[in-house]
């Protein structure tokens, strides 16, 4: 029988013949592109393996600067290349939480949003606002309870007055 195609590689030995192949012309010629594209592959991957100095897989790992080993939330990384062109794992600082009222739970303007180590070392005037419950209550919060307040301070003084005026009237 005639050898249609023979390639030998580290990896594997192919050979088919077309007494070996009883399929149709068309499938014939797509096991032969099919053979051809994997021997092509491995191939070139083991010549260029051998030329480069050193395993490729060696050069792109990379392991952990820190001491903690384990893929934690306060150990997330990002790969980064240097200019030396070597890969390194770069630390990601966690995602930092604006400031929110007490009562409405809508963000604070005016409070920096740090991580709470930051927000430690910071001077009071940058973590507050210059008003009454400035850094712990939104403006509109503030408002609604003076309002309240001096609302439920003129409802006791109409009541008082009210009742006055019914012991004048007996």
């Amino acid at each position: 029988s005639k050898i249609v195609g023979t390639k030998i590689c580290p990896f594997i030995l192919l050979q088919f013949s077309s007494a070996s192949l009883k399929v149709s012309g068309v499938e014939k010629q797509w096991y032969q592109r099919r053979v051809r594209g994997v021997l092509n592959y491995y191939t070139n991957y083991y010549y260029k393996s051998n030329l480069s100095s050193s395993n490729k897989m060696v050069l792109n790992r990379v392991t952990y600067r820190r001491r903690l080993s384990y893929n934690t939330k306060s150990n997330k990384v990002h790969l980064c290349k240097t200019p030396g062109g070597k890969l390194v794992y770069h630390y990601s600082t966690k995602k930092t939480q604006v400031s929110k009222c007490g009562d409405c739970k809508r963000a604070l303007r005016g409070i920096p949003a740090v991580r709470p180590a930051k927000l430690a070392t910071l001077s009071k005037r940058v973590k507050t606002v210059s008003r009454i419950y400035g850094g712990t209550k939104c403006s509109g919060c503030v408002r609604a309870r003076i309002v309240r307040a001096f609302l439920i301070e003129e409802q006791k003084i109409v009541a008082k007055v009210l009742k006055a005026q019914a012991s004048k009237a007996k």
